[in-house]
């Protein structure tokens, strides 16, 4: 019998695909900052990672405990939100582009070989960060894109798979109905064009607002939001939810690696890249030093490749903390401190160095209305703790709401 080369790839990565990724439900709990997150060395083994993975952390951990890959442990993390449709930001179930398209970026670092994979703007393909390995094992490149990384998984055995869910889809149809004129078409913040848009409702309860919100809860129930989840879907559509998930593991030997994966921003324009799927910005890792990556404004984080940047930081020295609140600081100095500007920017790094210690730092302490950021960590011990914010309060979100015609009385 003949066996091809595609056979052979195909056989090879739909093993990867059986890696038994089961997350437990325990329920989050809360706990106090541990001098550990700021300086010093924790015990290893050690995974951290975004919010969105907490609940797939034992299963990781214990694989990684038994003596498994550590980029095999982080895949385990990040490919539990990528399988949940619940889950709007990763993988199934992610909020679309402004044509209703999902579209996926990933990308993975394997520190014990000095290796990187990555996809970008891929449809059709729910486990991006596989395939991101995929590249990084079965190719002699970096990085695939569009319709070839979407061809190339096919070939080497992933299926083709709506990733439109009607969760989705029908928020998605919120957004066109009712806001799609608060969009991401420029100028941008960094523009020289750019003017300070007008500020969510200053009375969040006058008469026109409760009449917005009252227009959308007809909407929503015309499309067939159920009662129960339409105030969600419509909190969706004015502050599209900021997702991404990254995890990085290091072993008892001390071999690290790290990935990241995303749907990238809500309504975003047909093909826009962000930084997950960036070498350097969303997720880098050196086995001589650490591991990081990023979830919030992707495009400021190309423009000081955060993830590097830490990296680089902790080989002269700092600590984790210092380490990322450096690189913070770069992207306040892109827009001069400017406040103005910066409230519309959110970013969240999780930084874990080789020997254990490790940190979550954040821009702002949350985003609108919701918990302070936090970062999962389980080194034994599975918990979530806050990250230490480089400004107090809370982010804004980006497109603005517009400002109410009441409201400018």
């Amino acid at each position: 019998m003949t066996f091809s080369r595609r056979d052979f790839l195909s056989t090879a990565v739909l093993g990867s695909l059986s890696l038994g990724l089961k997350g437990q439900d325990t329920k989050p709990q809360d706990s106090t900052m541990r001098r550990t997150m700021n300086v010093g060395s924790s015990k290893r083994p050690i995974i951290v990672c975004a919010a969105n993975g907490f609940k797939y952390l034992d299963d990781a951990y214990a694989f990684l405990k038994n003596g498994g890959d550590t980029l095999d442990a982080a895949l385990r993390v990040v490919k539990g939100p990528e399988d949940d449709p619940n889950d709007d930001s990763v993988g199934l179930g992610g909020l679309p582009n402004e044509e209703g398209v999902v579209e996926l970026d990933a990308c993975c670092m394997h520190g014990p070989t000095r290796r990187a994979g990555a996809v970008g703007g891929v449809r059709n393909i729910k486990n991006v960060s596989l395939v991101a390995k995929a590249v990084m094992e079965h190719t002699a490149h970096v990085m695939l894109v569009g319709d070839g990384a979407e061809r190339f998984a096919v070939a080497i055995g992933f299926p083709r798979e709506n990733l439109l869910t009607e969760h989705s889809r029908k928020r998605w149809l919120l957004w066109k109905e009712t806001h799609s004129y608060n969009d991401w078409w420029g100028p941008g913040l960094a523009s020289p064009d750019w003017k300070p848009p007008a500020d969510a409702p200053s009375a969040p309860h006058s008469e026109l607002w409760e009449n917005m919100i009252k227009r959308m809860e007809q909407v929503a129930a015309d499309i067939g939001i159920q009662p129960e989840y339409r105030r969600a879907a419509i909190r969706d559509v004015l502050f599209p939810p900021k997702g991404t998930i990254h995890c990085s593991a290091v072993n008892e030997k001390g071999e690290i690696s790290g990935c990241t994966t995303t749907s990238g921003l809500a309504w975003k324009l047909p093909g826009r890249v962000g930084d997950s799927p960036i070498i350097g910005a969303g997720c880098y890792t050196d086995r001589d030093v650490g591991s990081a990556g990023a979830t919030g404004s992707g495009e400021e984080n190309i423009k000081v490749a955060g993830a590097h940047t830490i990296i680089e930081n902790m080989r002269k020295g700092m600590s984790p903390q210092e380490a990322g609140t450096d690189a913070l600081r770069r992207m306040v100095r892109n827009y001069n401190n400017d406040r103005d500007k910066l409230r519309f920017l959110d970013m969240v790094y999780y930084i874990l160095r080789k020997d254990g210690a490790y940190a979550g730092v954040s821009l702002w302490e949350s985003y609108p209305d919701e918990e302070q950021h936090k970062i999962a960590v389980h080194d034994g011990s599975k918990r979530l703790e806050k990250t230490v914010a480089l400004f107090k309060g809370a982010s804004i979100n980006w497109p603005p709401i517009p400002k109410l015609k009441s409201d400018s009385k």
